[in-house]
């Protein structure tokens, strides 16, 4: 295959990159702090920890693991946490141990988080005490053996910390009771490892790092298996990628979305591995607080979603807390609307650069230059060392300007699935990593998406997969069939929406919107219900037509929402 984006590439970014400069992520991090000791590494909700001073936490939690709990290399550890200081000191722990991390989102409902625990064999989490109560009702059932808890304002200077720590658990009442016997604190955890010596683990590129869950299309979550080597080559592609126009230990970092998601995580590695300051949002929903964290800083670089850019842009005095300081702004998770993305470039200056990526991939396969000058409405070129082919259903590849399916082949495509060797080799053909996205390569080698060839729905830059949606629906005993797709919203883009084929006439949206919030994570709850008479359109062997469900929707009135 003719590498047509290669000629496209800005001046200075090589075709390949040397993927063996690093032997692990824990060397990565070494390094870094190494170069930047008394730099800023971090900040969050008024605290902030230096280079050395998270070289020297992330190794004390190291000890606590090794040493006091006796865990070995390739034992899994859950994070079940926001974004808080405490989140970088555990994860670099976990890599320095030669340990893999196993991110959990802190919105899980029990059985989502039982699932996971459960599915990854984690024997140790450390997880905010404002969700231990969801860990609580699944511990027995899990592997789980010791747990560590950690409360808001941890690792926050003492008073402002104990401050944060009594409004949150006493004014706020935002953690639930809990009682987990056995358990430990993060701080007495990091106390126990100072007394103690890390001993030096080889971990190579073949090491798990992760264990990076991702919805199923069996209707639960399978944990995508990203190994060192994954995860130094997307760092070392994505660096070459900003080389030119980033400056080492120069940069300041907003970063609002959650570091339990792939793009969120991997773009944090990439700039800390440049010496940035990365700023940690803990909640991007309440814009106030977050516009007032833009206002003390001087904000380089900012990556979000479309749905949160759009949020900023009409959020009071937004356009006075950026400035004119904006080199980048990183879109990514789902497409960026066409009137957000002039207005952005109105208001900050500096065009949103958008890329393209999949937890499977590490997550970075495609992005814009950095140095367009208007939003080009595609997903860029393959970064370097990455190999993007179209191809039909039969594997051939298609002429440039036909939609196809999007195959990727490269370093950073992950080693297959967790204990799912079937559903690995289903990803995969010819060696080519199967994304599922439809679209096309123009003759410059930008590529566009035109469809997504799975039923995935895509909310606020979220994976929602119809299967766990209609499962969880299918448990009412008033329903008699389902059908979950996608319907178009403005504001997260799409939202999950259900047409029913009802088993007791009584049976209304609310009754099922509520069941489903018992058992599904926010934004994978039903937003739009309608009822049907008729059977849903199916196949010759019964399987649902959720497109022919989609294109007739989107011919009719809208529904009204159902919560």
């Amino acid at each position: 295959m003719e590498k047509v984006w290669l000629r496209h590439y800005p001046a200075g970014i090589a075709a390949e990159v040397d993927i063996g400069e690093h032997a692990s992520l824990a060397e990565v991090f070494e390094k870094t702090c190494a170069r930047h000791r008394g730099r800023v590494a971090f900040s969050n909700l008024g605290g902030r920890i230096t280079f050395g001073e998270l070289d020297a936490a992330s190794r004390h939690f190291a000890a606590y693991l090794q040493q006091e709990l006796g865990l070995k290399k390739g034992d899994r550890v859950a994070i079940m946490m926001p974004n808080l200081l405490q989140y970088p000191v555990v994860m670099f722990g976990i890599l320095r141990a030669g340990m893999t991390v196993v991110n959990c989102n802190p919105l899980y409902t029990a059985r989502e988080l039982e699932h996971q625990l459960k599915d990854s064999g984690a024997t140790v989490i450390v997880v905010l005490e404002n969700f231990a109560q969801t860990l609580q009702q699944v511990l027995p059932r899990t592997p789980i053996r010791q747990v560590v808890t950690t409360q808001v304002g941890d690792l926050l200077p003492a008073l402002k910390g104990f401050v944060t720590s009594f409004v949150v658990k006493h004014v706020k009442k935002m953690v639930p009771e809990w009682k987990i016997e056995g358990s430990i604190t993060l701080k007495a955890a990091l106390d126990a490892g100072k007394r103690r010596t890390l001993e030096a683990v080889p971990i190579d590129h073949d090491d798990i790092a992760f264990l990076q869950y991702t919805g199923g299309t069996t209707g639960v979550a399978k944990g995508a298996v990203l190994t060192h080597r994954n995860l130094v080559a997307n760092l070392q592609q994505a660096t070459a990628w900003i080389a030119q126009d980033m400056k080492e230990g120069g940069e300041v970092v907003i970063i609002p979305l959650p570091l339990y998601h792939i793009l969120s995580l991997t773009v944090t590695l990439v700039f800390f591995k440049i010496g940035s300051h990365v700023v940690l949002i803990t909640n991007p929903r309440d814009l106030p607080a977050f516009v007032d964290e833009l206002h003390k800083v001087d904000p380089t670089v900012i990556l979000g979603v479309n749905t949160l850019f759009n949020a900023l842009l009409n959020a009071p005095g937004f356009n006075e807390a950026m400035g004119r300081s904006l080199k980048l702004a990183f879109a990514g998770g789902m497409a960026v609307q066409h009137t957000v993305a002039k207005r952005w470039e109105a208001v900050t200056g500096a065009p949103l650069i958008e890329g393209y990526g999949l937890t499977e991939t590490s997550p970075i396969v495609t992005g814009n230059p950095l140095n367009i000058s208007e939003w080009t409405g595609t997903i860029g070129l393959p970064v370097p060392s990455t190999d993007v082919s179209i191809r039909d259903d039969a594997g051939n590849e298609m002429p440039l300007g036909e939609v196809g399916e999007i195959c990727v082949r490269g370093p950073q495509v992950m080693r297959g699935y967790w204990n799912r060797p079937e559903e690995t080799a289903q990803a995969f053909i010819d060696g080519w990593f199967r994304t599922g996205d439809m679209g096309f390569m123009n003759e410059r080698g930008f590529i566009k998406i035109t469809d997504r060839k799975k039923d995935m729905i895509l909310v606020s830059g979220f994976n929602v997969y119809p299967n766990e949606v209609e499962d969880i629906v299918m448990t009412h005993p008033g329903v008699m069939e389902v059908a979950a797709i996608g319907a178009p919203d403005e504001r997260s883009g799409e939202v999950v929406r259900i047409v029913v084929v009802r088993k007791d006439p009584a049976l209304t949206a609310e009754d099922l919107v509520t069941h489903c919030r018992q058992h599904l994570t926010g934004y994978k709850v039903p937003k739009l219900v309608e009822f049907r008479e008729e059977p849903l359109p199916k196949t010759n062997i019964g399987k649902v037509l959720r497109r022919v469900l989609r294109d007739e929707l989107a011919a009719r009135k809208p529904a009204p929402p159902a919560a």
